[in-house]
């Protein structure tokens, strides 16, 4: 795959440059970039002033102070820090569905576009950027990087993700140096549909001192289903398959299962402070951006 499929028109970048990725607790980076930490430093973003101390860099003196008060004031100003931004997508055989009725792209095509706008909006904002690619194991990985040059490596780099078999959340973000080793904000793009593991990543990821954003993508298929008939249903990731006739009795229990499971992982999310977002397939990605995203508070 070309990689030039992801890069994004020049409309869309100059709208997500507009927008910044939004940490709710300041986060001290190792390189100094746009995001205001608690600390003060080297930024000329005023903050304060404190009386000079012998070590005092006297090039901050303000001397029209001095000269009203007769005191030596030293000007503070925040030290803005970078936010660490690392972004997981998942490849697992589930995403690789749902192309039917939202134009052709699938899950995990969709969770790449999300990735890459993301991606460019940190990156914008002079925030350092990851990525990573997980089934039942990372895949690859793309070192952290920053500045708006290094947005068509992020965006290559996501095409060129394919699908695998199985995916199994828990094992692969366990992986040695899966974790980042500083405070920082992870986000997942993955459907979620696993029978076990996703509270247990979220929970060792919170643990590793991430903000963590939950981005569930699910496709109108599975979302309003409309089948009918008698179907035979394959699970994508073992191949098992179940003949099952499709009725508004079987359609409304499936409903009913998937806003449960939903609903359940949205305030498993809440009740730990980690932003939710449901992203279906057929929402373009500056409308969900500019809704739903705004309404969880991480991008601004």
């Amino acid at each position: 795959m070309s990689g030039d499929r992801l890069a994004l028109d020049t409309a869309t970048l100059l709208r997500l440059e507009r927008m910044s990725v939004a940490a709710k607790n300041r986060i001290r980076g190792t390189m100094q970039g746009k995001r205001k930490s608690r600390q003060t430093g080297a930024s000329l973003d005023f903050a304060d002033y404190r009386l000079y101390a012998p070590g005092d860099d006297i090039r901050q003196i303000d001397w029209n102070a001095y000269g009203r008060s007769g005191k030596p004031f030293v000007k503070l100003f925040h030290d803005e820090r970078e936010l660490q931004v690392r972004l997981w997508v998942d490849v697992s055989a589930s995403m690789n569905t749902g192309g039917e009725t939202a134009g052709g792209s699938t899950k995990l095509d969709h969770a790449k576009k999300l990735a890459a706008s993301i991606g460019y909006m940190a990156l914008a904002g002079y925030d350092r950027v990851g990525a990573g690619i997980f089934g039942d194991r990372i895949t690859s990985v793309l070192p952290v990087m920053r500045g708006k040059a290094s947005a068509r490596r992020l965006f290559r780099f996501l095409e060129e993700a394919e699908p695998v078999a199985a995916g199994d959340m828990e094992k692969a973000l366990a992986q040695p140096g899966a974790l980042p080793r500083q405070p920082g904000m992870t986000w997942i793009f993955s459907d979620f549909l696993y029978e076990t593991g996703v509270s247990e990543t979220l929970n060792v990821l919170l643990a590793a001192r991430q903000e963590v954003v939950v981005v569930q993508v699910l496709s109108p298929e599975e979302l309003n289903p409309a089948y009918n008939g008698d179907l035979r249903l394959v699970d994508v990731e073992t191949g098992a398959g179940k003949e099952v006739a499709m009725s508004g009795k079987v359609l409304k229990a499936y409903k009913e299962a998937l806003d449960a499971y939903t609903v359940g992982l949205r305030a498993f999310c809440h009740e730990r402070g980690i932003a939710y977002a449901m992203a279906p397939t057929n929402v373009p990605v500056l409308e969900w951006i500019a809704t739903t995203m705004r309404q969880t508070g991480v991008l601004q």
